[in-house]
């Protein structure tokens, strides 16, 4: 967070081979990318995530994220 949403990114992408697949890449990538201005990325992000993850709850949320986003970017 110090470093901005740019390294956050670069970070993951240095370690996202080994994470391949877990919702909470996605949900951390997706976070970034929307601090970076990316909406629709991280639009994209935020829906892989939900698709991913067993927690309703946290479906709930991530879904949430992403509809709060698509509605901000009309």
């Amino acid at each position: 967070m110090a470093e901005g949403p740019a390294a956050g990114l670069a970070l993951l992408d240095a370690v996202g081979d080994r994470l391949t697949g877990h919702y909470r890449l996605d949900a951390v990538r997706a976070h970034l990318l929307e601090m970076a201005g990316e909406t629709q990325a991280a639009v994209e992000h935020y829906r892989a995530s939900a698709s991913r993850t067993t927690s309703l709850p946290e479906q709930r949320y991530l879904a949430m994220q992403a509809a709060r986003l698509t509605l901000e970017a009309r």
